[in-house]
């Protein structure tokens, strides 16, 4: 492994408890530890399990056009990042938080992100983000550059990010920072840790996650990182879990992994994350390749992506090839594994159109042999995110 790889605030404690240590979008990670990989899925869907996520790009993007702590501020930096995604920020209330995708100027996902509007009054005009590990430096100097004048970006690069995620994920972070286990979903707040101590550290608790399951991200200083990490592990419910679950969970959840599902030539609309467009938007367009967009909503794309359950136990990785019952080549995968909970092979992958009705019978070209499959619908396990 190289020595030049980054390592996140946890990587001493990953070590210390076993974890099988891989690359990552540059970072060494930990890819399972000792439970194993079908465990530690099974776990999460159970339990509450804890992931490091600090390799994520964190940061603060704040308006320079008015004064910080007013509703024209939070309207000034609204209409600043919807230049440069097909959101609705503008509407999103305050400790609210929302996800949305970078565009070029074809309507192409540069990314995908969590925005946020801090809750408290004296932060209006600031937002938080968080961006994927690979794309995090490209996505910052495109937003620096693109809101030079009217923002300003702070890299939040001396903040660690964990994800507690799964069924008894709220009644573990309720124990350990009373109040964030009755947070509604996609909402922030921010806590002192511990509880009774004033001069505690500063958590910024989200409820949101990429398995599917109930659960909550914590955005904290790097040098209390580990501290946190070790008062969740000592709850009985609570397990490290590496990059291998963490893909099959969102897989069975039918969530997207940039790089992969989505990409610079795939479209929100291609893509099924429509939802990522606000209605105002969609209204009122504005945002990079806003044309493209709406006119593939309204007409529908020439592919989409769309869930496939092979037919035996044999997975469909990605860059399988999708050929309709007479041979054409019709599409590609661009996820594919064993479900643990669903219990068989899935797959996610892009095909033309006229074959993304649930229930087609297409191939899937695996070792040189045609194998049957359907498209189904996502997700594969059902999601459980807490509504409240």
């Amino acid at each position: 492994m190289s020595e030049n790889l980054k390592k996140t605030p946890l990587n001493e404690l990953h070590r210390a408890l076993g974890g099988k240590m891989v690359e990552f979008a540059g970072y060494e990670m930990p890819v399972q530890f000792p439970l194993g990989v079908l465990k530690e899925h099974q776990h999460t869907r159970e339990n509450a399990g804890l992931f490091d996520v600090s390799h994520m790009g964190q940061a603060f993007l704040t308006t320079t056009e008015a004064k910080i702590g007013t509703q024209e501020a939070h309207e000034k930096i609204a209409a600043a990042i919807e230049t440069l995604v097909p959101g609705e920020i503008k509407k999103l209330k305050q400790g609210g938080m929302r996800y949305s995708v970078l565009l070029n100027d074809d309507g192409g996902i540069l990314d995908d992100l969590m925005i946020t509007r801090p809750i408290r009054d004296e932060n209006q005009g600031t937002l938080f983000l968080v961006v994927n590990a690979a794309m995090k430096d490209q996505d910052f100097v495109l937003i620096e550059k693109k809101l030079d004048g009217i923002a300003k970006l702070e890299r939040a690069e001396r903040r660690a990010l964990l994800a507690i995620q799964g069924p008894k994920a709220a009644e573990v972070v309720e124990r350990i920072i009373p109040g964030a286990g009755e947070q509604t979903f996609l909402t922030m707040r921010p806590y002192s840790w511990p509880a009774n101590n004033n001069e505690g550290m500063k958590v910024l608790v989200s409820r949101c996650g990429y398995t599917g399951e109930d659960g909550f991200e914590l955005s904290v200083q790097v040098g209390f990182a580990e501290q946190l990490a070790k008062a969740l592990l000592a709850e009985p419910e609570v397990e490290p879990i590496g990059l291998g679950a963490r893909d099959s969970l969102r897989l069975e959840a039918g969530l997207c992994l940039y790089g992969h599902d989505l990409t610079p030539e795939t479209s929100p609309i291609e893509g099924n994350i429509g939802f990522a467009i606000g209605k105002r938007r969609r209204e009122e367009g504005g945002f990079p390749g806003a044309a493209r967009i709406l006119s593939e909503r309204e007409e529908g794309p020439s592919r989409l992506r769309v869930g496939i359950l092979p037919d035996g136990r044999a997975p469909a990785r990605e860059g399988t090839e999708i050929q309709s019952k007479d041979g054409k080549a019709i599409g590609t995968v661009t996820s594919g594994g064993f479900g643990p909970t669903f219990g068989g092979p899935i797959a996610m992958g892009y095909v033309a159109s006229e074959f993304a009705k649930t229930g087609t019978e297409v191939n899937l070209i695996i070792r040189g042999k045609a194998v049957s499959a359907k498209i189904a619908d996502m997700p594969f396990v059902p999601q459980n995110y807490y509504r409240g």
